[in-house]
C-alpha cells in the first residue's frame, strides 16, 4: 500500500513558496538606486497583513515547531509600533523573544499628534460643540491624553524603545510615521475650522510629538549601536528639526556617519523658507558626516516649493558612493541641478526632481542635455510634474487654495496608493507627503495610473541606441525637445525622462 504524502515531508524552499502567495516575501525589497524605492520602501506606510493572511500564518506556525520557525520572518521582519501603551507592550513582548527579534529588519515608529498641556480640556470642547461632534466620545480622548502623558512621564517610550534596538541585532531601516485615526481626523478638523477659539480648550500639535520621537528614537538607536544604516521621515516638522539643533553636534555626527541612505519631506509649517535657512548649518553637520551616502531626497510639500539655493542645504558635499539623488517641490536654477549632478556623474543612477520649477532665464533642456551627455551610469529620472515658476505661479494665482495635487482638479494618485492625501488603514491614516510614486504608463496626463504605478521601472542602460525604425521621428538635440521656457506639459515629460537616458520615446515602455 503506498504511503500517503505528508505536508510535513515537502522541503523548506516548497514551504517558503507557499508563504510567500500569502505574504510576500518579507526579505524581498526594493533597490535603493531603483526609481520605485521612495515610494515602496520609504514613504510608503506599513501594510498590516489582512486578518485572513494573518490568522493563516499563524495557524501555519502552529503545526510544528518546523514551521514555527519557517514562519517567523513573514511575521517579524518588519515591525510597526504605535506610541501608545498597547504598542509598546507588544513591542516588549517581541523584543523578550530573542528568536524572534532577530528577524527584524525594519522598524516603524507610529506618532500621534501630542495633546498640549492644559490644552486638553475635551469634555468642555465636546459639550459647547453643539451636536458637530455628538459621534465623538469625551472620554477616548481623555484616556489617549492621559495615556500620551504617562509615557512621557515615566520615559516608558526610551525605556522600550532602548531595549528593541538592542534585540533588533539585523535592523537596516528606521521609519517615523505620523498617525491619525478616524476620530483624531475628525477632531482635528473641527479644530481647524474654529481657529483660536477652540484651541484656546483642545490643542493637537505635530512639531512637539515629531521632535520626541526623533529625539527618543536617536538615543535609542545610540545606546544599542544599532546596525541601522537607512532613515525615513516623510512627515518631517521643520519646527522640530530646529529644535534638534539643540542636541549636541556629535550625538548628531554619530548617527548621521551611519547613514547610506536618508529621505525627508518636511511639511509645510509656518514660515518653511526662513525655518529651512536656520537648519542649513545642521544639514551640513549631518551631510559632512555621512561619508557612504548611497541614496538621499529632500523634499517639501508640492504646494509650497522652497525658494533655496540648493547648496545651502547639500552644502557642495560629494558622495563617492551616491546612486540615487531626489529633491521634490523646490524653485531652481537650472545651473544649480546641473552643478551637483556633475559633481556624482559617475556614480548616479537615479534621480528624482520631482515637483522642482525653474526659476527665470534657466531652461529644462540645459538640464536635459546634461545628463544625457555627462550622466556615466544614469539608468533612470523622474520629472513628476516639473515645470517653471512663472507658470507655476500663474496656474494657482487665482487659486483660493493651494492643494498638493497638481494643477487641473484631478488627484496625483490612483486608487491604489493615495499617499498625497491619506492612506487608511484599519481605521488609521499613516501620513506622508510622498504623494507619488515614479512607475510607467500609456495614459497620457499626470493623474491617471501613470501617477502612482508601483511595478519597477525596467533598467535601461544609457548606452541603448534610439529606435531608428521609419515611425520614428525623435529629437537629435536638446533644441529640439521643443523646451519653450515657459511651462511644460505631461507628454513632454515623459518623452524627455526616455531621451536622457537613451530610451526610445515612441517604442519604450519605460
Amino acid at each position: 500500500m503506498p504511503k500517503e504524502a505528508s505536508v510535513l515531508k515537502l522541503s523548506n524552499e516548497l514551504l517558503r513558496d507557499i508563504l510567500d502567495h500569502i505574504e510576500a516575501d518579507p526579505d524581498r525589497s526594493v533597490c535603493i538606486d531603483r526609481r520605485a524605492y521612495l515610494s515602496v520602501e520609504s514613504f510608503r506606510p506599513p501594510n498590516p497583513p489582512l486578518p485572513l493572511q494573518a490568522q493563516d500564518i499563524g495557524n501555519f506556525r502552529l503545526v510544528c515547531r518546523r514551521f514555527a520557525e519557517l514562519g517567523i520572518p513573514y511575521q517579524f521582519t518588519r515591525i510597526a509600533t504605535r506610541f501608545s501603551p498597547a504598542g509598546f507592550q507588544r513591542l516588549e513582548w517581541i523584543v523578550n523573544k530573542a528568536h524572534l527579534a532577530k528577524h527584524t529588519k525594519k522598524f516603524s515608529y507610529l506618532i500621534p499628534f501630542f495633546y498640549v498641556k492644559g490644552k486638553d480640556r475635551l469634555g468642555e470642547l465636546l459639550h459647547n460643540a453643539n451636536g458637530d461632534l455628538q459621534a465623538l466620545d469625551a472620554a477616548y480622548f481623555e484616556r489617549k491624553a492621559e495615556a500620551q502623558r504617562n509615557i512621557i512621564h515615566s520615559r516608558e517610550d526610551i525605556r522600550v524603545l532602548k531595549k528593541a534596538m538592542l534585540a533588533f541585532k539585523a535592523l537596516q531601516h528606521v521609519q517615523i510615521l505620523r498617525l491619525q485615526d478616524e476620530a483624531d481626523r475628525h477632531l482635528l478638523d473641527y479644530l481647524h475650522e474654529g481657529g483660536d477659539s477652540l484651541t484656546g480648550l483642545v490643542d493637537l500639535q505635530w512639531t512637539p510629538a515629531c521632535f520626541h520621537a526623533s529625539k527618543t528614537m536617536g538615543e535609542a538607536l545610540l545606546h544599542a549601536r544599532s546596525p541601522f544604516s537607512r532613515f525615513s521621515g516623510p512627515m518631517t516638522s521643520p519646527e522640530s528639526a530646529l529644535l534638534s539643533k539643540g542636541i549636541v553636534p556629535q550625538t548628531i555626527c554619530s548617527l548621521a556617519e551611519r547613514l547610506t541612505c536618508l529621505e525627508l519631506n518636511f511639511d509645510d509649517g509656518i514660515d518653511l523658507n526662513e525655518n529651512m535657512k536656520e537648519l542649513s548649518g545642521l544639514f551640513r553637520t549631518v551631510f559632512t558626516a555621512t561619508r557612504n551616502m548611497q541614496a538621499v531626497h529632500i523634499g517639501f510639500p508640492a504646494r509650497q516649493p522652497l525658494e533655496m539655493r540648493l547648496e545651502d542645504i547639500f552644502h557642495h558635499i560629494h558622495w563617492e558612493k551616491l546612486r540615487a539623488f531626489g529633491v521634490q517641490a523646490w524653485r531652481l536654477e537650472a545651473s544649480e541641478i546641473i552643478a551637483l549632478a556633475r559633481r556624482h556623474r559617475k556614480t548616479l543612477r537615479g534621480l528624482r526632481l520631482r515637483d522642482v520649477q525653474l526659476k527665470d532665464g534657466s531652461m529644462w533642456k540645459d538640464v536635459l542635455a546634461m545628463l544625457r551627455e555627462e550622466m556615466e551610469q544614469l539608468d533612470w529620472v523622474s520629472l513628476r510634474r516639473v515645470d517653471y515658476a512663472l507658470h507655476f505661479d500663474e496656474v494657482w494665482a487665482g487659486s483660493m487654495e493651494v492643494s498638493d495635487y497638481a494643477p487641473g482638479g484631478a488627484s496625483d494618485s490612483d486608487d491604489e496608493d493615495e499617499f498625497h492625501a491619506h492612506v487608511d488603514i484599519q481605521h488609521d491614516v499613516y501620513e506622508s507627503e510622498d504623494g507619488d510614486s515614479d512607475g510607467h504608463s500609456d495614459i497620457d496626463t499626470d493623474h491617471g495610473p501613470d501617477a502612482n504605478e508601483l511595478a519597477l521601472s525596467p533598467d535601461t542602460p544609457s548606452s541603448l541606441p534610439f529606435c531608428t525604425c521609419s515611425r520614428s521621428s525623435f529629437p537629435a538635440t536638446a533644441d529640439d525637445l521643443g523646451d519653450n521656457g515657459r511651462y511644460v506639459v505631461y507628454q513632454q515629460r515623459k518623452m524627455w525622462e526616455k531621451w536622457v537616458v537613451g530610451s526610445c520615446p515612441e517604442h519604450s515602455s519605460s
